[in-house]
């Protein structure tokens, strides 16, 4: 299966294939006229990369979970050291994305939104003190 054909059975842009390739992360092989053939090993890689990717994990963590599944003698515990790292950085951002959220809603709730110039949320970006 030539490039177009692997984008749309696995969904990710030929753009992302090619730049997987060039990181090493797939190896597809090459015909004699140098396009890439994507055989059924391929496309179920470039689909766990996928599913991985919209997961959030890196491309490092990716290329070792690929690793770890290709590896019948991998131990389980690498695999969830990976996951339990990556979901701790989750849970830290959405810690991060709560308390902005908090802050935000406070200064929209502060500001009046009308003609007058003053507003608690410019206040609060230029560094001034709330009082």
């Amino acid at each position: 299966m030539n490039i177009q054909g692997a984008s749309k059975q696995t969904g990710l842009p030929a753009k992302t294939i090619r730049y997987y390739e060039d990181i090493g992360l797939i190896q597809p092989d090459r015909a004699a006229n140098g396009y890439r053939h994507f055989n059924t090993r391929d496309l179920h890689n470039l689909t766990f990369l996928a599913r991985a990717r919209a997961l959030g994990f890196t491309i490092e963590d990716c290329r070792a979970l690929l690793g770890l599944y290709e590896d019948e003698s991998r131990a389980s515990a690498e695999v969830k050291t990976i996951a339990q790292k990556h979901l701790q950085a989750i849970e830290e951002k959405i810690r991060d994305l709560q308390t902005m959220r908090e802050t935000l809603s406070e200064l929209v709730t502060s500001c009046h939104g009308d003609n007058r110039p003053d507003c608690p949320i410019l206040s609060d970006l230029g560094g001034a003190s709330q009082d």
